[in-house]
């Protein structure tokens, strides 16, 4: 899998610092065009969601069904083993009594023990002035604390605008990051809160991600959460 190939050492140390880091061309472009191309089909997905309907921006998403596209399921079940260790290292600090499994199938069965048994990974459609307001991605009383979006669309060529944001908060204010992507590339950031450095010693921050406005043409995303949804 292309995770393999991936410095997770320098991974792990930008998520301590930022709560995000680059993936670097984790799809070719051949994949990013099949991704994309599967948005205008009716089947594989559970629910669409008109973004402006909901207050959540402008554009629109859909919710893959399972069984999920073959590439997309090994992606998620390649990421998450790497993204535990992180995950488990930031509750010990956090002194949050919760360990997650090795293994994504031991995860998503505790998923379901809780009642959460809806799939979550997404595939998100953006056009001229469309964005996504600041949020995060929770469904449900079990949370792992890392997601991973990838852009399957190239800045410049396919659209201008629609930076990834991500915002940090905590008792000492708030601070903005504009993550850099290619076609291709992939981000892993935090989903809600994550341990960060203060003069005092760790303290928690909440996060929160977005996309800026798209100043034109359309923009194509994958979003992979790895709990699943009530």
């Amino acid at each position: 899998m292309p995770s393999q190939a991936c410095d997770w050492e320098r991974i792990g140390r930008s998520l301590d610092a930022h709560g995000n880091a680059v993936l670097p061309a984790l799809l070719t472009a051949a994949q990013c065009g099949a991704l994309a191309a599967l948005y205008a089909q009716e089947k594989g997905y559970r629910s669409r969601i008109v973004m402006a309907r909901h207050g959540f921006g402008r554009g629109e998403y859909k919710y893959f069904a399972y069984p999920l596209p073959p590439l997309l399921d090994r992606l998620r079940h390649a990421l998450y083993p790497r993204l535990a260790p992180i995950a488990n290292r930031w509750n010990r600090q956090l002194g949050i009594d919760i360990q997650y499994p090795d293994e994504l199938d031991s995860f998503l069965q505790r998923c379901r023990q809780a009642g959460q048994a809806r799939p979550t990974p997404l595939i998100l459609q953006y056009g001229k002035d469309d964005y996504n307001c600041l949020h995060q991605d929770l469904y449900g009383e079990l949370v792992f604390p890392l997601q991973v979006a990838i852009l399957l669309s190239e800045p410049g060529r396919d659209f201008t605008g629609g930076e990834f944001v991500m915002t940090e908060s905590s008792a000492r204010g708030q601070r903005a990051d504009v993550v850099a992507l290619r076609q291709g590339d992939a981000v892993v950031f935090t989903v809600n809160q994550r341990p960060a450095m203060g003069r005092r010693g760790l303290r928690k921050v909440a996060m929160r991600h977005g996309v800026s406005r798209i100043l034109s043409g359309h923009r194509h995303t994958v979003g992979l959460i790895f709990h699943d949804a009530r």
